[in-house]
């Protein structure tokens, strides 16, 4: 299995809400992070939501679970939802 790596990813709406996920990929790579968390997020309807480098940083290297492997293998990218995500 490919070692991926983890993007600790911060992102703010408009509206002031808040979102934490992280943004798997097999390149250590911030800038296809960034272009994945805010694709993402527009496939979500929250494409006002403010991803900058700042709040988008490499976090460590794993190999990933199968659903997420899947989400890679599929997308390109996984995203792990954490506080503030819709369901």
């Amino acid at each position: 299995m490919p070692i991926s790596h983890v993007f600790d990813t911060y992102a703010k709406t408009a509206q002031g809400k808040k979102l934490h996920f992280n943004v798997v990929l097999d390149e250590q790579d911030q800038q296809k992070a960034i272009a994945y968390a805010k694709q993402w997020l527009t496939g979500i309807g929250l494409e006002d939501a403010i991803v900058t480098p700042e709040n988008c940083f490499f976090y460590h290297s794993v190999e990933a679970p199968a659903a997420i492997r899947a989400d890679i293998d599929k997308n390109g990218y996984a995203i792990y939802k954490m506080e503030g995500c819709p369901k």
